[in-house]
C-alpha cells in the first residue's frame, strides 16, 4: 500500500521565461519540497519552462488544465485536478512566489486535529529577493530572521495560500487565476458554509518575494484587468469580496480559538450577516447601504452610468 501525503500542495506558476520570476518561483517550489514527504507538490499548467522546472526540482507536473477564452487557467480546473491526484486529507493552493517554512506544515497538522471542515489562511510578509536561495541546514531559521529584519507584514487583504480538507470546496466558479477577487471569495464561501475560517498569521510566516507586473497584459496590476471584474461577478458581486479580517477564528500557539470580539468586529459582523447567512444580493446591498450610504450611492451612480454607456453602444 502506497502511503498518501498529508497535503497535496498545488500551484499554477507563471512562465519561467522572465529571469526574476523564474528565480523566485524556483525558490518557492524548493521551499515547499523542503517540507518533506508529508507534502506532494504539484505544478499545474503548460506555461513555458514549467515542465523543465518540475523535472529539475523533482515535483509532479500536470500540463492539461482548462482555460478561459483569454487562455488564463481556471481555478475550478486547478482545484478539481489537485483533488483527483491522490487521497491526501488536506489540499493547499499556494501562489508560486510564496516561500513556506516548516511552521506551515505544523499549523496544517494542528488544524486537521481540531476541525473537520475549515479554511486556513493568513497574511504574508513581503521581502525583496533577487537570487536563488541556498537550502542548507538551518535555512528556515536564517530566512525567518532576515525577513523579520528587512521584510514587512502585508495588509490583511486577500490570502496567498489556502489550506482545506478535501471535502471542502468541491465546487468552485470558473475564476481566472492570477486575477483579483477569487481569493476573497474563498473566505466568503467558508464563512457562508459555516466552516471554521481561520487566520493563522500568528503561527505561520509565509514570505512573498516581491516582483513587478511585467508578466501581465500591458504590465497592469491584476486588480485592474478585465478578468478581475469577471471574477467579482462570478463571486456573486462585491458583497462577497471578503478580507482576511472577516476570518472569525484564529490560530495561536497551535490552538484554534474564536477571534476576540471588539465593537468594530461586532458591527462588521452585523453588516455582513445577510451575505454570510443568505445568498441574497438585495439584502447584502441593503445592509451595505445602511452602513456605508455615501459609498453605496456612488457605487450605484457608477453602475447606472456604465449601464447607460452600454445601452448607447449596443442600441
Amino acid at each position: 500500500m502506497i502511503d498518501q501525503p498529508l497535503i497535496t500542495l498545488f500551484s499554477a506558476p507563471k512562465p519561467f521565461t522572465h529571469p526574476h520570476i523564474a528565480t523566485i518561483q524556483r525558490n518557492a517550489i524548493r521551499s515547499w519540497t523542503m517540507l518533506g514527504k508529508a507534502v506532494e507538490v504539484v505544478l499545474l499548467g503548460d506555461e513555458e519552462g514549467m515542465a523543465e522546472a518540475a523535472r529539475e526540482l523533482g515535483v509532479r507536473h500536470i500540463a492539461n488544465v482548462k482555460r478561459n477564452e483569454l487562455g488564463t487557467p481556471l481555478i475550478s480546473s486547478l482545484f478539481d485536478t489537485a483533488r483527483s491526484l491522490n487521497q491526501s486529507p488536506l489540499l493547499a493552493y499556494v501562489n508560486a512566489d510564496i516561500l513556506l517554512l516548516p511552521d506551515f506544515l505544523t499549523a496544517a497538522r494542528a488544524m486537521l486535529s481540531q476541525a473537520p471542515e475549515f479554511l486556513m489562511v493568513g497574511q504574508r510578509w513581503d521581502m525583496e529577493i533577487t537570487h536563488l536561495l541556498e537550502f542548507e541546514e538551518g535555512w528556515s531559521s536564517r530566512l525567518r530572521e532576515e525577513c523579520l529584519a528587512t521584510g514587512r507584514l502585508h495588509k490583511p487583504m486577500g490570502s496567498d495560500y489556502f489550506v482545506y480538507p478535501r471535502a471542502c470546496f468541491e465546487q468552485i466558479p470558473d475564476f481566472a487565476i492570477g486575477r483579483a477577487g477569487w481569493d476573497n471569495w474563498m473566505i466568503y464561501e467558508a464563512r457562508h458554509r459555516g466552516w471554521k475560517t481561520v487566520d493563522a498569521t500568528g503561527d505561520v510566516m509565509i514570505i512573498h518575494q516581491a516582483h513587478d507586473y511585467s508578466h501581465l497584459p500591458n504590465g497592469q496590476p491584476h486588480y485592474r484587468l478585465p478578468e478581475t471584474g469577471e471574477n467579482v461577478r462570478l463571486a456573486g458581486g462585491k458583497r462577497h469580496i471578503f478580507l482576511l479580517s472577516e476570518a472569525n477564528w484564529e490560530m495561536k500557539d497551535g490552538q484554534v480559538k474564536r477571534k476576540p470580539i471588539t465593537w468594530k468586529r461586532f458591527w462588521r459582523e452585523v453588516e455582513i450577516f445577510p451575505a454570510v447567512h443568505t445568498r441574497s444580493t438585495a439584502l447584502a446591498n441593503l445592509s451595505y447601504g445602511v452602513f456605508h450610504p455615501c459609498k453605496a450611492y456612488n457605487e450605484l451612480r457608477r453602475s447606472q452610468k456604465a449601464k447607460s454607456i452600454s445601452e448607447e453602444t449596443f442600441n
